[in-house]
């Protein structure tokens, strides 16, 4: 009669246990599954980007000044690896991403790598080309272009330099290209 009793109590409690094995799994692959298909959120990163995909070439980028952050989306290892960017359209239409210290970022090391990526705008998806510049001039047009941007954001997701900044030498800036 013991036997029997702790024989059902072991079955009933392995049962619980399994019973609870599978909702922490289950919970956590809902979890991830929320943040791959909805982040970047804030400065955290997130995978794939949702969104109605765009595949007309996009020959001026200037509403993208309209837009308080960019969201791109690179590859980095397995997964689809997205952030958000301050990213920026010169006068004539060309767009930048850019980036302080990029040198010790993931993002920016494999897109020197692997230079295709997606960008999202207002829940539109580019294919895109990236390219980083190393040209003065170019990185200085393109600074210029984030100092104006962001000191006519009502909201800028980062402090405005003042018009006249110069731009820092740790600064980085990848040329963005419709595929």
């Amino acid at each position: 009669m013991a036997g029997s009793l702790i024989t059902s109590f072991t079955q009933r409690n392995r049962s619980l246990l399994q019973l609870a094995g599978a909702v922490v799994v289950v919970g956590a692959v809902g979890a991830f599954l929320v943040w791959f298909l909805t982040c970047p959120c804030d400065r955290m990163p997130g995978g794939y980007l949702m969104g109605e995909q765009s595949d007309e070439p996009v020959a001026d980028w200037s509403f993208a000044n309209e837009v308080t952050l960019c969201q791109i989306q690179i590859s980095a290892g397995l997964l689809p690896h997205s952030i958000n960017l301050n990213c920026m359209a010169t006068p004539a239409g060309d767009l930048y991403l850019s980036c302080s210290n990029c040198e010790t970022k993931r993002w920016s090391n494999a897109v020197l790598e692997e230079s295709r990526a997606r960008l999202r705008l207002n829940e539109t998806v580019y294919p895109v080309n990236l390219a980083r510049v190393l040209s003065g001039t170019e990185l200085d047009g393109a600074w210029s272009a984030r100092v104006t941007k962001l000191n006519t954001l009502p909201e800028p997701a980062n402090p405005a330099p003042p018009p006249g900044t110069p731009r820092p030498d740790h600064w980085w800036s990848f040329r963005v290209v419709s595929r």
